[in-house]
C-alpha cells in the first residue's frame, strides 16, 4: 500500500482486512488497515483509525478515517463487537 497515511508496523492492530468504501454512486472494495490507539503518557482518548489501499481504488483520492472515543464509548463499542461476534460464532457453529 504505497503513499499510507497510517503507519503501519508490528503494532497496527489489524493490517489487510477486506475493507470497502461506499456512496451515493460508488462503492469499491480494497484491502484495509484498521487500527486502534491511544497515547502513551495521560491518555484522555481512544482513536480508531481506518485506511483503505489507495492502489485500489478509482472514486476516492488516498485518505484515512478516524473517530476519537472517550473510554466509555470504547468500552460500549467493545461490548457491541463482542455481542456480534458471538452471534456470528454461534451461526458458523450451528452449520
Amino acid at each position: 500500500m504505497p503513499d499510507r497515511l497510517i503507519r503501519v508496523n508490528a503494532y497496527t492492530t489489524f493490517d489487510l482486512l477486506d475493507g470497502f468504501a461506499r456512496g451515493h454512486d460508488f462503492e469499491e472494495e480494497a484491502a484495509a488497515v484498521l487500527n486502534v490507539t491511544a497515547p502513551r503518557e495521560d491518555p484522555e482518548e481512544v482513536t480508531l483509525e481506518l485506511e483503505l489501499d489507495n492502489t485500489g481504488l478509482e472514486a476516492l483520492p488516498p485518505h484515512a478515517e478516524g473517530v476519537t472515543l472517550s473510554a466509555t464509548e470504547a468500552s460500549e463499542l467493545a461490548g457491541e463487537l463482542e455481542k456480534y461476534a458471538a452471534r456470528v460464532e454461534a451461526a458458523q457453529g450451528e452449520d
